[in-house]
């Protein structure tokens, strides 16, 4: 299928032109057919020569309509540029032509009418001229009547050869389906109608509601009159949805397919065709959506937008900005960058502007790397990007350039770290993150290669082996003489001060594997814990605390936390009378060791 907009000064035939190509009737209310004049959408299809099925969406002419008519003409391809042959152009003819200009709609036909009221060849040459310099230039002419049928079956042809040109939609697209037409039907609830250019819709589909939060699911599908179970763009749909009440859905809603779209209120465009003078307060179209906005200048063609309300946008997107008040086209945009910097610093305009210079609105992950330098393979897709390259950690991806910098500015933090702390076993990775102002600990783990590496949940340098500071492996090392002739006697804690062993330098002797701590301030050598297996296997088991005390000639200060520290590790196991008893496993023989001495 393919789907095509009418556009045209009001009374020049395009309603009649659809129904002679149709045999359909496109205007939908009692009252446009009345007055014989077009007030909102309609919409008629028909099957061409070729087997091609055409959908067209017939838009007003009139002056105060033109909001219906973007609405309509917003998310088509190509279109119908309908001038009187008696008339020739007009100012509404003048107004479509520029918001089909500052769309960008590429291709169509001119379809000169009333042929039998007059000669169409001058309204023909006024128009083609009207048409130079625009994105629609050069298109192909048919002069018909819509009143006597002449000339229909060549715009048939015509209609047909356009279509073989429009290029093929991909049916694996991301959706996203503006809303043109909302309405209730009793029994089935809410049915909102649009085009779907692209990707493909099914029943049974979930689908995000974009302003918002809401998810809809679809109940029944339909496309041109037909209930189908999948639908694939370009195509006229009508959804049938679950999940919505009545009245939440309406014109310029649109849906999409769940989180893979980015919907902000904060972009950065490039200025096409702008009029004279470009107010600060606008009103953006894009698809079916009319949402007030404020525009800032940046640079000659490029400006920054900021809408009311959140649009699902992506890179390569168009923009229509009209004057709410005068009601005129003043400029098209094209999308340069959904997710722009703030401009909160002196400069930053400037220095934005000169960013956006370099920008073609064609979607390009590497200059979208070098820009951001980091960013997430997710986040780039949803801005409309194809992602590039290998991620260097999860599904972030960074530009090779920034990375190395990455690098070399953590293994600086590393050596400050060091210096600064050198009881610390290494840097952790949720602080070299904050220092580095990475947004995931995963992406310090990534950067710390050679000369460092990442253990226990921290970065050190690979080349240089965890040593405690001189003074504290002194004041270990006497630790370990004061343990050598009674191993469980663990000094006291005026003994520990004495020495210069605060909580800091014990959890680094700690972590140094130079002292075993069973509780806070309790420490041993390390391996005591192991050696006093044997020694209390030796006991009737089980037994009491007092028997394991005098069996390691210690305190209760230490037996307690000691036997505790036992228990967890599955050495001894606490009965229900606070007796204990040895396990069975961990009886083997050991003693203290001197492995950890301190130099």
């Amino acid at each position: 299928m393919r789907v095509i907009a009418t556009a045209g000064h009001v009374d020049h035939g395009k309603s009649t032109l659809i129904r002679r190509l149709t045999g359909m009737e496109p205007d939908r209310w009692a009252e446009e057919r009345r007055r014989g004049l077009t007030i909102d959408l309609g919409y008629a299809w028909t099957t061409l020569p070729s087997g091609r099925v055409a959908a067209f969406v017939d838009v007003p002419g009139h002056a105060r309509f033109v909001p219906n008519m973007l609405a309509g003409v917003g998310p088509v391809p190509a279109v119908l540029f309908v001038v009187a042959a008696d008339e020739g152009w007009m100012p509404q003819s003048t107004e479509h032509l520029d918001a089909l200009a500052a769309l960008e709609v590429a291709d169509g036909l001119l379809v000169v009418n009333r042929c039998d009221r007059a000669d169409p060849a001058p309204a023909a040459a006024q128009a083609a001229e009207r048409l130079a310099g625009t994105s629609l230039a050069g298109i192909p002419t048919v002069a018909v009547s819509g009143a006597t049928g002449a000339g229909i079956a060549e715009l048939t042809d015509a209609v047909d050869a356009l279509c073989a040109r429009l290029p093929d939609p991909d049916p694996a697209a991301d959706v996203r389906l503006w809303v043109d037409r909302a309405f209730t039907v009793r029994g089935a609830g809410t049915v909102v109608t649009g085009t779907l250019p692209g990707g493909t819709v099914r029943t049974g589909d979930e689908l995000a509601v974009s302003p918002g939060t809401a998810r809809v699911r679809v109940r029944n599908l339909e496309s041109l009159g037909t209930q189908a179970d999948a639908v694939s763009g370009v195509a006229r749909v009508a959804l049938n949805l679950r999940g919505v009440a009545p009245g939440d859905l309406g014109r310029g809603h649109a849906l999409l397919t769940p989180d893979v779209w980015l919907s902000g209120t904060v972009t950065d465009v490039r200025l096409r065709r702008v009029a004279d003078r470009l107010p600060r307060a606008v009103t953006v179209h894009v698809g079916a959506a009319a949402v007030p906005a404020t525009v800032r200048r940046l640079g000659p063609d490029t400006a920054r937008v900021t809408t009311d309300r959140a649009l699902p946008l992506r890179v390569g997107d168009r923009l229509l900005l009209r004057d709410p008040g005068a009601h005129r086209i003043l400029a098209g945009a094209l999308v340069l960058d959904v997710l722009p910097p703030p401009l909160g610093r002196r400069g930053a305009t400037t220095t934005r502007a000169a960013e956006l210079a370099g920008l073609t609105g064609i979607p390009d992950a590497t200059s979208e790397l070098r820009r951001r330098g980091l960013v997430r393979a997710g986040t780039l897709r949803a801005m409309g990007v194809p992602p590039a390259g290998t991620p260097v950690a999860g599904d972030w991806l960074a530009d090779p350039t920034w990375w190395a910098g990455v690098r070399s500015r953590l293994v600086a933090a590393v050596d400050a770290h060091r210096a600064a702390e050198p009881l610390s076993t290494g840097l952790p990775l949720a602080a070299a993150a904050h220092a580095l102002d990475l947004p995931d600990p995963a992406l310090v783990a990534a950067a710390a290669t050679d000369p460092l590496t990442v253990r226990d949940g921290r970065v050190r340098r690979a080349d240089v082996a965890p040593a405690l500071p001189v003074p504290v492996a002194r004041a270990v090392a006497a630790v370990h003489a004061d343990l050598a002739a009674d191993p469980y006697a663990a000094p006291e804690s005026a003994r520990l001060s004495q020495l210069g062993l605060g909580r800091r330098e014990l959890a680094a002797a700690v972590r140094a594997g130079t002292l075993l701590e069973v509780a806070p301030g309790i420490v041993l050598r390390p391996g005591a814990d192991a050696a006093a297996v044997p020694l209390l296997a030796a006991l009737p088991q089980p037994f009491t605390l007092s028997e394991a005390r005098r069996a390691l000639h210690t305190t209760r200060r230490v037996a307690v936390p000691l036997l505790e520290h036992l228990d967890r590790t599955g050495r001894t196991r606490r009965l229900a009378d606070s007796r204990r008893e040895v396990d069975g496993a961990g009886t083997a023989d050991a003693g203290p060791t001197d492995t950890a001495e301190p130099d």
